[in-house]
């Protein structure tokens, strides 16, 4: 630590990430604008509640799904070969060890170790109508029907995760649990990135 860090701030903040959008949007490059705003949160009053930022975009969520719904391919966003990923981290994803924490709400009872997978609640929200809504009729859980049919499976759509949790729900029972937890743990080891 410096005993004048305050007066190197200036040399520094060209390297700030953070103010990297303002004064890319004072050169007229309205893709990296933090100021960016859709149509809702236009009329809203509102900045956008869920940006999304990459490379080359910067947009609202609820843009992005619609775009990606409009040109039918998947919402759902697997990057192969992520140059982010670590060793560890593509170890830990090959093997799902990064799930072992939701046993604990298996054991305080919030979860099912088989169920479809619990949804945040702006995701959930969205599926309230009557062609999704009997997801919600099945448990929630660690494992489940996609992720055993479909693991490994980037260019799943979301209407095919929907389609498999709807029949998880209406064909649960304690003996297809046991046979999906069966069907789980080879899964567990096969070479593909999930």
């Amino acid at each position: 630590m410096y005993f004048d860090a305050d007066k190197r701030l200036k040399d520094l903040k060209h390297l700030n990430q953070y103010d990297a959008g303002k004064r890319s949007s004072k050169k007229g490059n309205q893709a990296f604008s933090y100021e960016f705003l859709c149509e809702d949160c236009k009329n809203a009053g509102t900045k956008c509640q869920y940006p999304i930022y990459s490379d080359t975009l910067h947009m609202c969520e609820k843009e992005y799904v619609s775009m990606r719904k409009n040109s039918g391919e998947s919402t759902f966003i697997k990057i192969k070969n992520d140059p982010r990923m670590t060793r560890i981290g593509k170890f830990i994803r090959k093997t799902s060890i990064d799930e072992l924490p939701q046993l604990w709400n298996v054991i305080i009872g919030d979860m099912s170790i088989v169920g479809n997978r619990p949804l945040p609640l702006y995701e959930a929200e969205k599926l309230t109508t009557d062609k999704y809504a009997l997801r919600f009729m099945a448990p929630a859980g660690i494992t489940g029907l996609w992720q055993v049919e479909k693991r490994g499976h980037g260019k799943m759509s979301e209407e095919e995760r929907l389609l498999l949790d709807n029949i998880y729900a209406k064909n649960h029972s304690f003996f297809n649990d046991i046979m999906l937890i069966l069907r789980t743990i080879p899964a567990l080891f096969q070479k593909e990135n999930v």
